[in-house]
């Protein structure tokens, strides 16, 4: 069956980035353990993806409110 739609997933500590195709309304949601784990995903999927960092999540919120995009140009 399935999770029951009653409250929403909590997060995992981590640091969180967000991967799409270029274009794309949606994407894959990637986990790193630490700050440096996570630029250096991201660094890697920018060159053919949009890459926007979510930023760090403690007990399920988030850190720090900004969202950064990140694309080729």
């Amino acid at each position: 069956m399935g999770r029951p739609p009653i409250l929403p997933k909590k997060k995992k500590d981590g640091w969180y980035i967000e991967v799409r195709n270029k274009g794309a309304k949606s994407g894959m949601i990637l986990i790193r353990d630490t700050e440096v784990a996570m630029f250096q995903a991201a660094k890697q999927y920018e060159t053919t993806k949009d890459v926007i960092i979510l930023g760090e999540h403690r007990n399920g919120k988030r850190v720090e409110e900004k969202k950064i995009k990140k694309t080729k140009v």
